[in-house]
């Protein structure tokens, strides 16, 4: 297998937040990530020394990572939640832009899954947040038909799922993105009633996936995933040290009932329109 043979392959970028209100509070870290697809996987685990699928080694996609997280395929997982809000891709490609395990550990704040019909149109981006309780969640979002390969995807909802410690439900992100190409560009937007709260963004250049890029990203990012869990924390420490002010967890009847009449709210907008769902969960990473 060769690396041009395969659409997998990494990302080498930065991570950055800054919040902007009451007080102002900024970071940036060294990260990678990977653009899987899921149709690989099997090559994936048979060609490259360093990576497996659904078994131990350096680095690893586990099944039970994503989605239902109970070992169920993501694609299976996945084509019922598009089946759900009427969308059928027919066997089409799908990615998942996430890390993956790194020596046994992953926790990905959010994995950005691009769904393409069997024509290659894009058809439906779907959003899987996790916070650190040990929760999470997915926003299925489809992708207006006028939308052009190469242009931003500009995306907007209200919150509906509880990540942040610090900052209340009553909450709206602004998303905008591009689908992975040479280079990787996401940025989140967060309002709220008083203004804008806080800017996330994850930028990165595309490189080959190889067995030696595998064991030079080891060497260069040791233990990153778990720096991913401990930089959410030591944020959290430094935002609270500054006055940041802990927010009331809605119980899960709220939460249920808030994302509900979202979803609700965005089959209502007509397909023309700007919508889709954004989650805050890059922002996790900071403890926001």
């Amino acid at each position: 297998m060769t690396s041009e043979t395969i659409a997998t392959c990494l990302y080498f970028g930065r991570v950055m937040h800054k919040r902007l209100r009451p007080f102002s509070h900024r970071f940036s870290y060294r990260t990678f990530a990977m653009l899987i697809d899921l149709e690989e996987l099997p090559l994936l685990d048979r060609k490259l020394r360093f990576f497996s699928h659904n078994k131990p080694n350096v680095f690893s996609f586990f099944d039970k990572d994503h989605g239902q997280r109970d070992g169920t395929p993501p694609r299976e997982w996945l084509d019922g939640q598009l089946a759900a809000r009427g969308i059928d891709l027919e066997g089409g490609q799908v990615q998942v832009l996430c890390m993956p395990r790194m020596l046994g550990y992953v926790f990905n704040p959010l994995s950005i899954w691009f769904c393409r019909h069997r024509t290659g149109n894009l058809k439906a981006i779907v959003y899987e947040v996790r916070n650190t309780f040990g929760e999470h969640h997915t926003y299925v979002e489809a992708v207006d038909a006028k939308w052009q390969e190469g242009d931003a995807l500009l995306q907007s909802c209200d919150k509906a799922f509880y990540v942040s410690p610090f900052i209340d439900m009553k909450a709206r992100y602004n998303f905008r993105l591009k689908t992975p190409s040479k280079s990787l560009s996401v940025v989140i937007r967060q309002q709220i009633p008083e203004g804008e709260l806080l800017i996330a963004t994850q930028n990165g250049t595309r490189s080959r996936l190889t067995s030696l890029r595998l064991l030079s990203t080891l060497v260069r990012y040791p233990l990153m995933t778990f720096k991913v869990t401990g930089a959410i924390h030591w944020q959290a420490l430094r935002l609270w040290l500054k006055g940041a002010r802990l927010q009331p967890r809605p119980g899960k009847a709220a939460e249920a009932g808030s994302t509900a009449n979202s979803i609700q709210n965005d089959r209502e907008i007509p397909p023309d329109s700007a919508r889709h769902t954004v989650t805050s969960a890059p922002a996790s990473l900071a403890g926001e």
